[in-house]
């Protein structure tokens, strides 16, 4: 007997990001000019609308500027910090040289763009978006599809609170809800559960290439007001990552909003060394001089973690399915040279809604939008992305310095209308790895707690929670894999690769290692998910509201 509740909306939207809320708001609109009602929903498993969103960020306002035309007059918080600087630099260990920009094409330029927290924007879409209508839930997580008996989607149920960690229900127990919709949109962000099972079960990515991804390691620091310079952009690449063969990445920090700097170090998950720490290693790239001065006399308030898509172009799945569509971070827009994301993610969710809304007013339902994927394939997302395609397997393929300057010959003659004859192909993060036997291992640092840390107190900073007394949603498909298999080979990279300090093998003299998974101290970053050798951990949603609570990353 099915005890759960049902709503019925037009449209049902899963996450609260960037995407999930420009899809929101554009329905809206669209309605409002054709004077028609529609029902809009999103779910968000976050406590609050920005609490799971982590980002560097800076943001080209040209998707905002098409949904939302007058938002710099409207309170956004976007527009508080234009960019005024922009410097990227290259690390040895000691020093840096410093990229001209007249090397670059104009398209990588960030001129007319804005720094600022990523979860401040989305919370302020979330304010337009209520405005006109939409119905927002956070602290519920979308933990099931929901489908007709024709196979096409029907919506999606929130997860059961109130279940104890033996499967048992708790004297609080609720039934989740079942949220039906003509069209379900996916919004979830990178790597999303349920992202995850419909590129699965309707082969979305049969005609892609890999999707690839990286790990972003990112802390807020309050530093001394004569060091601030409000607007200043700073990337960088080399040192330390380029000290550990066939591992790529890069630096950033950006100047905002109240003598605040946002930093961090993306780490790609293609490396091979599995006594690689992408934590640590971010942790060490403060210790560099250049970083080191800006930060000294300052004091580190915030720090997270999210998984980035690396893939580019050629890894965008089939964007819809029966039922729905994959909009934003669950498709994997971001141009990964420009290290921008948010733009193409907000634009791709227009159009999907501007699909369903058109489906709707013509008294469709449940079949495949297929207008969107017409219309991405018509846009600047598609044109941006398709001249970029080749950056990230070039650097891959040929290492962080020649990689960089064959990609700067690509991006050059892209921009000066020179199709490049091919696309280069992705390999998935999980199978680079080598086995411990043949890598020399890593000797990081103890931190110092004053410019670098630990993984506990960092996670400390995330305001990270979860019930205690639930199923674990970091679940093993074979619990024999992580001792028996991948601490032989390996040395059981879980302990590293994962910045919350979630998984460990403990060993006691005379007994076998066992591997422990302190799910309590998930971020929610989807490394696990996507870096394991065997992919035996499958990440799920845990209770709505739980994981980090970031309140302007």
């Amino acid at each position: 007997m099915n005890e759960r509740e049902s709503m019925p909306y037009d449209v049902v939207i899963v996450g609260a990001g960037p995407a999930g809320l420009s899809a929101a708001i554009r329905l809206k609109q669209l309605a409002n000019e054709a004077g028609r009602e529609i029902a809009v929903c999103v779910l968000e498993k976050g406590s609050e609308v920005g609490a799971h969103i982590l980002s560097g960020a800076v943001i080209d306002p040209r998707a905002l500027d098409e949904l939302l035309p007058e938002w710099r007059d409207q309170g956004c918080p976007l527009a508080a910090v234009p960019v005024t600087e922009n410097h990227h630099w290259i690390l040895n260990a000691t020093g840096k040289t410093e990229m001209p920009h007249f090397a670059l094409p104009p398209f990588m330029s960030n001129e007319g763009t804005y720094t600022c927290s990523l979860g401040s924007l989305c919370r302020w879409l979330a304010e337009q978006a209520e405005g006109l209508g939409v119905e927002i839930f956070p602290g519920f997580a979308a933990a099931e599809v929901l489908f007709h008996h024709d196979g096409s989607v029907k919506g999606v149920a929130t997860g059961d609170m109130g279940i104890a960690r033996d499967g048992t229900r708790k004297p609080d127990w609720q039934p989740g809800l079942e949220l039906h919709a003509k069209y379900t949109f996916l919004a979830e962000g990178v790597r999303g559960h349920l992202s995850k099972e419909l590129i699965r079960i309707f082969d979305l990515a049969k005609d892609a290439q890999p999707q690839v991804y990286g790990i972003g390691i990112k802390e807020l620091w309050d530093i001394a007001p004569e060091k601030h310079v409000p607007g200043r952009v700073i990337h960088t690449q080399g040192w330390p990552l380029s000290e550990t063969r066939g591992t790529n990445g890069g630096g950033f920090l950006y100047h905002q909003a109240n003598g605040q700097v946002a930093l961090g170090l993306v780490t790609w998950l293609n490396y091979s060394n599995p006594h690689l720490s992408p934590f640590h290693e971010m942790q060490r790239w403060k210790t560099h001089p250049e970083i080191a001065k800006i930060l000294e006399g300052g004091k580190r308030v915030s720090y997270g973690a999210r998984a980035i898509n690396d893939g580019g172009w050629q890894s965008v799945p089939k964007l819809v399915f029966p039922g729905g569509a994959l909009i934003g971070c669950s498709a994997g827009f971001v141009n990964v040279p420009r290290i921008k994301g948010t733009h193409t993610a907000m634009k791709t969710a227009m159009l999907a809604a501007e699909a369903a809304f058109d489906a709707i007013v013509a008294e469709r339902a449940g079949d495949t939008l297929d207008a969107y994927p017409r219309a991405y394939e018509a846009s600047w997302v598609y044109e941006e992305l398709r001249k970029v395609r080749n950056v990230v397997p070039l650097v891959k393929k040929f290492g962080d310095f020649v990689g960089s300057g064959l990609s700067g010959i690509t991006m050059w003659a892209e921009h000066w209308g020179i199709r490049m004859p091919f696309t280069m192909r992705h390999h998935p993060d999980h199978e680079s790895l080598w086995r411990k036997d043949q890598v020399q291992p890593i000797a990081y640092p103890k931190p110092d707690g004053k410019l670098t840390f630990d993984r506990l107190s960092s996670v400390f900073l995330s305001n990270t929670n979860h019930e205690e007394d639930q199923p674990v949603h970091l679940t093993l498909r074979d619990p024999d894999i992580p001792i028996d298999y991948d601490l032989p080979m390996f040395d059981e990279p879980a302990q590293r690769y994962c910045p919350a300090g979630v998984y460990e093998v403990v060993e006691t003299e005379g007994a076998k290692p066992r591997f422990v998974i302190n799910a309590q101290n998930c971020v929610h970053c989807k490394t696990c998910d996507i870096k394991d050798p065997t992919q035996n951990i499958n990440w799920v949603v845990p209770e709505g509201g739980g994981g980090p609570n970031y309140p302007n990353m």
